[in-house]
């Protein structure tokens, strides 16, 4: 005789709402944060894979990107935005605050990130906004592990709480993976209760072209730091199958920068930093695609490209 599941009480065990074929807690979780608070390395720690690129300089994220973290009794689809920032003198600082700003309204939850012993007015712009968005706030105070002694951590907390009426209050280390644990569980509290939005083996909408374009430049971020952090695209021109290796990837991709003396920078002497940063993007690439892959790259100009909203249009920054 087959005895009846029971939980950790002895209570007979309810059925997931995934088992009972029902709805579950579904939805969007918007990362809103100022520049460099680390909105994007914790989108990856949350989902346990890299979804979004990090560098150590500000604006690194230009677009929206969809995460998602699929469990028996939630979704979560977070979306991870551009930091919002109060330089908007080109057309590019002006599409990152566009995209991040119309998310916070589309959102079931704003998750606001900020940097653990700093408030700043970026910091309190941020905040203003997502007030104005009228969804529920969660504060997700990031870089704790930084903090000594932690007893000026709780002063912090206690400093910034009365700020917004915050559905939680969150100290995390999106690098040590703490305070992780409870925070879907916190997030999904205000989540609807609906179908899956996607199935639930996935967990991002990125197009390969665009994961394998972000891989390369960020790549080009961590190599060139201070020289050319901002004035780049990286465009797929080509990805399929190689006639000649069965089974390996060929990826063809155009680095576009925005001055002829940006392309030599990017390049190297003798080609060697383009080299550098070519075999750190394939073996990226490997990983990612769980395959061998040829990458091609070529540098090429686009005059002024990040001013021009034409030209930001040409390669897919649309609001």
């Amino acid at each position: 005789m087959t005895s009846e599941p029971q939980d950790e009480t002895g209570a007979p065990a309810r059925a997931t709402p995934a088992e009972e074929g029902g709805d579950r807690h579904c939805g969007f979780a918007a990362l809103a944060g100022r520049p460099n608070v680390g909105k994007s390395t914790l989108l990856n720690a949350l989902l346990g894979r890299k979804v979004s690129i990090v560098s150590p300089k500000p604006q690194t994220t230009r677009t929206r990107i969809h995460g998602v973290l699929t469990r028996p009794d939630m979704q979560i689809v977070f979306v991870d935005l551009p930091g919002i920032h109060a330089n908007q003198t080109r057309a590019m600082n002006r599409y990152m605050n566009r995209t991040a700003l119309s998310s916070l309204a589309d959102s079931d939850v704003n998750l606001m990130v900020v940097e653990a012993l700093r408030w700043t007015d970026e910091d309190e712009r941020v905040l203003d906004e997502l007030k104005r968005a009228a969804r529920p706030i969660l504060l997700l105070v990031n870089k704790v592990d930084r903090v000594h002694p932690k007893e000026r951590l709780f002063q912090y907390l206690a400093d910034v709480a009365p700020k917004a009426a915050f559905a939680e209050l969150v100290p995390i280390s999106a690098t040590r993976r703490s305070g992780l644990n409870r925070l879907p569980e916190l997030i999904a509290r205000h989540l609807p209760l609906s179908p899956l939005l996607f199935p639930a083996d996935q967990v991002t909408d990125a197009p390969e072209r665009f994961m394998a374009a972000e891989i390369v430049r960020e790549k080009l971020m961590l190599r060139l730091q201070e020289e050319l952090p901002y004035g780049i695209f990286v465009e797929i021109e080509g990805m399929g199958e190689s006639e000649d290796e069965p089974g390996k990837l060929v990826v063809q991709a155009v680095i576009w920068v925005e001055r002829t003396g940006q392309k030599s920078i990017v390049i190297g002497k003798a080609g060697e930093r383009l080299k550098e940063i070519g075999r750190a993007a394939r073996l990226e690439l490997n990983r990612h695609f769980g395959r061998h892959v040829h990458l091609e790259l070529w540098v090429k100009v686009k005059e002024g490209w990040s001013d021009d909203e034409n030209a930001l249009r040409k390669f897919g920054y649309e609001s």
